[in-house]
This record gives C-alpha cells, structure tokens and sequence, in this order.
C-alpha cells in the first residue's frame, strides 16, 4: 500500500508529451527577400523606366514621353518603394502557401469531425493516421494532444483532474511552438504598412523642394524643372499610398485566418479534453 502512494507522486510529476517536430514553413531569412526586391526594383528603375526611348529626344533630363518616362521623373524614392511594394506581394505569396501547408490537406471541420469521431471510439491509431494524412501545424497540435490522451488513458492510480491538466499542457506547448510558424514574416508586412507612406511622404516633400527651387529661379521658374518636381511629388505619394493599402489588407488578411485557425486549434483541444472527461472517471 505504501509502495502504491510513493509511486503515484512520481506519475504526478511526469512531464506532458512534447509536440512531435515540425518543418520549418516558410522564409525565415526574409532580408534576402528584400535585398532581392531592392536589385529588382532598381534595376528596373535605371534600365527599363530610364530607358532613353521613354523621354523627348532620347535625354532623360527632357521632358517625357510616356508614362514610363513619367514614373522615372519620381526620383531615387521610386525604386525604394517599389522595393517595399515587391517585398509585400512576396511575402502575400509566401503566406498563402505557408499557411495552407500549416492547416493541411482537408478542411478544418473535416479534419476535427474526424478527430472527434475516433476519440469517441477510442481509436487513437485512427486519429494519429488522420494527423500523419493531414500534415501541418494543425496535424501536430492534434498529434500532442491525442498523445498526452493516450498516456493519461493508460495511467493508473491518478486522479482524473490531474490527467486533463497534462491534456491540456501538452495541447498549449504544441500551440506555443507551432504558433511562430503561423505568424512569420507578418511583422515585415506591418512595418511596410507605415514605412510606405512615409517613404512616399518623402518623396513628396523632396519633390515640392524641387518645385518651390524652381519657382525662385528668376521669379516665373523652369517649366521642366517645375513639372519634374510636381511629378516627384505626386508620383511618390500615389506609389506611397497603394502600397500601405496593399500591406493592409494583406496583413489583415493573414491576422484574420491566423486567428480563425487558432480559434480552431482551441476547438480541438477543447473537444479532446471533455472528450476525456465525459468518458472517464476519477480512479484515485
């Protein structure tokens, strides 16, 4: 009787089951992406817009002759915010893919109807050939808590509080370490949501300069010199301005879905642990 109540404290004291390991998803060294972006943005900048087949008389000091020619009139801020808007169609791209492989091949709601019809069996091989089927960060959380289930489920001499507390840990710990892969990059998209702007802004401000220098030269001022600046101006800040709002709504996107799959991993670690405590009872 004695051995039996030293044994049980050491079952207490068992850790929950680590979250089997995932495959890193997604870019993690995202500065190549933007070094990448900033070679790509410039080069077009200086060989495609400043091409002299864009400007009157083939002078890019002239006046130009296409929209082309127009764009390149913006200045040296143009290729800096092309690079920002190159960075965050990227990294739109990048997200869709990486979140797609982190929910997995079936649906949410078909994969957790799954999960909970073999709980309800019992049939653990079943739910953990559904998590290998499915694959992603979903799959694992799910394989963590089902794992944690199966132990708990053939512990004796536990209480059952106990056993759903170690559900619970391990479905928390697989949430904490799938959780970085979700939101990676998400945080460049947000700061491009500012710094576009404010690199347009910029651009508008040094183009106003060149306006109001032109203007001062000789009081009615250089008609090319005026219109550079005011294209300067109004260029950047149009480019400026799409490029916020492209990062908006994509960062929106993402932090939405994110949230919806974090809702659904929540669901899932919920159902497992009443799961268990509607099929079970208290043994100690």
């Amino acid at each position: 009787m004695e051995a039996t109540q030293k044994a049980a404290p050491k079952q207490q004291e068992k850790k929950a089951p680590k979250a089997k390991g995932t495959s890193s998803i997604g870019i993690k060294d995202a500065i190549w992406v933007i070094v990448i972006c900033a070679i790509i943005a410039f080069c077009n900048f200086f060989f495609n817009l400043g091409s002299p087949s864009n400007f009157v008389d083939g002078d890019t000091e002239g006046s130009p002759a296409n929209i082309w020619g127009t764009i390149f009139k913006g200045g040296v801020i143009v290729p800096v915010i092309h690079t920002l808007l190159l960075t965050v169609l990227f990294m739109a791209v990048e997200r869709v893919i990486a979140l797609s492989k982190c929910i997995g091949k079936e649906k949410l709601a078909t994969f957790v109807g799954k999960v909970k019809k073999n709980l309800k069996a019992k049939d653990f091989d079943a739910v953990l050939k559904n998590c290998d089927y499915q694959g992603g960060s979903v799959a694992n959380v799910v394989r963590a808590a089902v794992m944690a289930y199966k132990e708990a489920d053939a512990a004796t001499g536990i209480k059952k509080e106990v056993k759903l507390a170690r559900i619970q840990q391990a479905h928390e710990e697989a949430i904490a370490v799938e959780m970085p892969t979700l939101t990676m990059n998400l945080p460049i998209i947000a700061t491009i949501v500012t710094l576009g702007t404010l690199t347009g802004l910029l651009g508008t401000v040094v183009g106003m300069i060149k306006s109001f220098q032109a203007l001062a030269q000789g009081g009615g001022g250089d008609s090319v010199e005026l219109s550079a600046g005011i294209s300067e101006a109004l260029i950047n800040t149009a480019f400026g301005i799409g490029t916020s709002w492209l990062a908006v709504v994509s960062y929106n996107f993402f932090t939405n879905r994110i949230d919806k799959i974090a809702f659904a991993l929540d669901e899932i670690g919920y159902s497992i642990a009443q799961t268990y405590a509607a099929t079970h009872t208290d043994e100690a």
